[in-house]
């Protein structure tokens, strides 16, 4: 299990240090948004191949993202898809399509563009999924490695468009 690191400027912790399995991985993710909506953390970005395997469609994690959403905060999601969360995220999606005007959800997708990594970035704390097959990575507050995350992250977005609308129109 991760150890504990000082990882935001109200002094509140989240886990640093290598993860592994599933489970681990789910718990990391719910600690984040639990210290997102507790510490108020204006921008983060959730990145990867498709969410299947991330805990979204729980109401603890519907209703700490209810917590944490307020004006001036944003989320970006970065996915190669975005199928899964109608059948899976059912309680991410309501909340998505409440708070649309803070989420910008783009696609990475395509021939001889970069793969998109699972992970998630803020100013002060990252989470890196390095073999998402094992669900195998890290956490932590080191600057230089939540700077490659960024990198990485912003070469995704740059190659990204828009997807996952709040509502599909039909005829």
């Amino acid at each position: 299990m991760p150890s504990s690191d000082d990882a935001s400027s109200n002094g509140a912790t989240l886990a640093s240090g290598p993860f592994s399995g599933p489970e681990e991985f789910a718990q990391l993710i719910r600690q984040a948004i639990e210290a997102a909506a507790r510490e108020g953390w204006r921008e983060w970005v959730w990145s990867d191949a498709d969410f299947a395997d991330w805990p979204l469609g729980e109401r603890a994690v519907a209703e700490a993202l209810q917590q944490w959403s307020s004006a001036g905060r944003r989320l970006t999601l970065l996915a190669e898809r975005f199928d899964v969360f109608e059948r899976h995220h059912a309680r991410f999606v309501h909340w998505r399509r409440m708070w649309g005007h803070i989420v910008d959800a783009r696609v990475c997708r395509g021939a001889g563009l970069p793969a998109v990594p699972s992970a998630i970035w803020t100013p002060t704390w990252a989470l890196r999924r390095l073999d998402a097959e094992r669900c195998r990575g890290h956490s932590g507050t080191d600057a230089m490695g939540r700077r490659a995350l960024r990198e990485a992250l912003d070469e995704c977005l740059r190659a990204s468009r828009e997807g996952f609308p709040i509502t599909t129109l039909g005829l």
